[in-house]
């Protein structure tokens, strides 16, 4: 049997990603906490979002759900996606953020910005989380 032969490593596809999605800091960020023109949207998955909580006012969109939250037609549909707002995706550290950041593009989402350094770049600048 023979090993399967990985032609792009996660780091790869991640910096391609990064390269293709505009990037906020933490710092710029947290001034736009309840900003009636952004929507900030978590991508970890329940566990990490119930043990550290989120941003307040994001919504929760896990990556592996991040698809059909976005589309109209699909019955797990977010209305908080449905609307004429900035988007700010992050995660942990700002690598599945911006996976799904580009995905979310690719559907006709806009505007998308990746939150660089995620959750641990928001708590070091002194961004506040709450429990859902």
């Amino acid at each position: 049997m023979m090993a399967q032969t990985i032609t792009k490593s996660a780091k790869e596809i991640v910096k391609v990603a990064m390269a293709n999605v505009p990037a906020i800091t933490a710092e710029d960020a947290i001034p736009l906490v309840g900003s009636p023109d952004h929507v900030f949207v978590d991508l970890r998955d329940g566990t990490e979002q119930a043990k550290t909580g989120l941003i307040p006012g994001a919504v929760a969109s896990s990556r592996g759900m991040l698809e059909f939250h976005i589309d109209p037609e699909s019955p797990a549909h977010k209305s908080e996606f449905n609307q004429d707002k900035t988007f700010v995706f992050y995660c942990a550290s700002g690598g599945r953020s911006a996976l799904a950041a580009l995905a979310a593009m690719d559907m006709g989402l806009a505007p998308v910005v990746n939150l660089t350094g995620g959750v641990s770049a928001w708590k070091k600048a002194g961004g506040s989380l709450e429990q859902s």
